[in-house]
């Protein structure tokens, strides 16, 4: 039987990201994220929205640039794969589980304007920022990339 598990989601941040670092010194960073669907009621022809409420975890690279470009209400398009954990209540009460989304790749959405500081642009076609997962921005407004010699419009 063949296994696949692999999630794709975009959303906005539900609180600033949490740094911790593992006894080895890797860094881990969990943040949580908001996913909003909209669909229209069969039934009354309303408008209707839900939102569905997603923890997320990254490692190494990846969770330091989360950190540091990413904080509550910016919007992230990631990528990766559900991680189910298990533990025993410290009170005793028994078993506790929880579902996550480990992160194996992301991309920034949206301009520096939604973003504040966000990650550096790029400019003249070099990545935007570390490899490593990241997912490094095109070089202008529009997407496309810039040899050293073009000019950047903007």
């Amino acid at each position: 039987m063949a296994n696949y598990n692999k999630v794709l989601l975009m959303g906005n941040l539900t609180r600033d990201p949490e740094m911790k670092y593992l006894p080895s010194g890797t860094s881990v960073v969990e943040f949580g994220l908001a996913v909003n669907r909209q669909w229209k009621d069969q039934n009354s022809g309303e408008r209707r929205e839900a939102t569905t409420f997603v923890d997320c975890k990254s490692m190494g690279r990846q969770a330091e640039v989360i950190n540091q470009y990413m904080a509550k209400g910016r919007p992230i398009f990631i990528e990766g794969r559900l991680d189910y954990r298990q533990w025993e209540a410290k009170d005793g009460s028994g078993k506790r589980s929880k579902l996550d989304v480990f992160v194996e790749n992301f991309q920034f959405v949206g301009g520096r304007q939604e973003a504040g500081d966000g990650p550096p642009q790029q400019s003249r076609g070099r990545p935007a920022g570390p490899s490593g997962g990241l997912q490094a921005q095109s070089g202008g407004p529009t997407g496309e990339a810039y040899a050293p010699d073009d000019d950047v419009p903007f």
